[in-house]
């Protein structure tokens, strides 16, 4: 049996180390298609495998894990593991887009991938705005991981029969988050007419850019790729909708309180980005006149010192707005167990109750 698979540590350091250099090997491997094309592009390499180096691996192991609840754990888990590994190439290609849309400054420890190629324009005494280059950089090295993210798992050795059949669901969770994160731009420059109004247009970008995404398709992915039986995708689809959510409003709530040691993000950077959260919903709906006129004032404000966050931080708290979102993430926990019920491995059943433990119990 794997060594790399341990149901009772789901994201064990083996096996993300694994996802990692599946990972590294892959886009170490088109570097001499980069030098080819120019040493110019060599930066698109290296920028990828810096930022393909951290991140917390979830949407790989809800895959392989998937495949366990279907098919129980193999000898040699490794085409899995690659397979599932192309999913955070796909995801870390997002969150560069989602860097240069949100103008942020840090990604995962390192400053963002516009960032560094505005910085290389400089260095490099090119024409016109640094700015402009870097965000351009960014664009094109998004979109080149999302493609490789394809090329990864058409290459991974699985045969034509399993990845025919677990490709749909790869297909519809990237239409999916596509148009999810075209939800959340379309939020953010609504304006608040209530909380109500404010908590459903969040909950549909939570389903949408984070529940299928980080959860319901990669598990369904999985699971098509060991064969899952209709009941199983049905109970993983359930169990991804409602642990997918509390994901979401856990980061909801790191997004504003959290360590920005621990998160790799600046303390707050949620609200100078004017995130529409669940949390802000609930503050917009829990504060008073002079808060809400408050809140609607700052929030999305790039220019908000530390004395404002920490404003914003201390109406939040008076709001009752962390203790609502905590109700809704311990739902959510309780729901993925309930649907933890369907016929499925004991391996799977196990890994995926610590998945949803780890997925709403995290610091970062």
């Amino acid at each position: 049996m794997s060594t790399v698979l341990d149901p009772h540590d789901p994201l064990s350091a083996a096996l993300r180390d694994e996802i990692g250099a599946e990972i590294a090997r892959f886009i170490d491997d088109r570097r001499d298609l980069l030098t080819d094309v120019g040493p110019e592009a060599l930066v698109l390499g290296d920028l990828a495998q810096a930022f393909a180096a951290g991140g917390k691996r979830m949407r790989p192991a809800f895959a392989v894990w998937g495949a366990v609840a279907a098919a129980g754990v193999p000898d040699d888990p490794a085409l899995w593991i690659r397979a599932a590994a192309s999913l955070d190439l796909l995801h870390t290609g997002i969150l560069i887009h989602d860097d240069v849309m949100d103008s942020s400054d840090t990604r995962r420890g390192l400053p963002a991938a516009h960032h560094q190629l505005a910085a290389r324009h400089a260095e490099h005494h090119l024409l016109g705005e640094p700015q402009g280059f870097g965000r351009a950089g960014a664009i094109l090295l998004g979109d080149l991981m999302q493609l490789w993210s394809i090329e990864m798992l058409d290459t991974s050795g699985l045969s034509a029969i399993d990845l025919d059949r677990a490709r749909p669901a790869l297909a519809r969770m990237r239409t999916e988050v596509t148009c999810g994160q075209f939800l959340d731009v379309h939020v953010q420059h609504e304006p608040i007419h209530d909380g109500q109004h404010a908590l459903l247009a969040a909950a549909r970008v939570v389903e949408y850019k984070t529940a299928k995404y980080t959860v319901q398709r990669p598990v369904q992915f999985g699971a098509l790729l060991g064969g899952g039986s209709d009941e199983l995708l049905a109970g993983l689809e359930a169990y991804g909708s409602a642990l997918g959510r509390a994901f979401q409003f856990r980061d909801d709530l790191l997004g504003v309180f959290g360590d920005e040691v621990t998160t790799g993000k600046p303390a707050g950077d949620d609200l100078r980005e004017g995130k529409r959260t669940v949390l802000v919903a609930h503050a917009f709906t829990g504060t008073t006149d002079a808060g809400r006129a408050l809140l609607t004032s700052l929030l999305g404000d790039p220019t908000m010192d530390a004395d404002q966050i920490a404003e914003l931080r201390g109406l939040i708290v008076d709001s009752g707005a962390p203790e609502l979102v905590e109700s809704m993430i311990a739902e959510g926990f309780e729901g993925a167990l309930a649907a933890l019920r369907a016929p499925m491995t004991e391996e799977g059943r196990t890994a995926l109750t610590q998945l949803a433990l780890a997925a709403t119990q995290r610091t970062f």
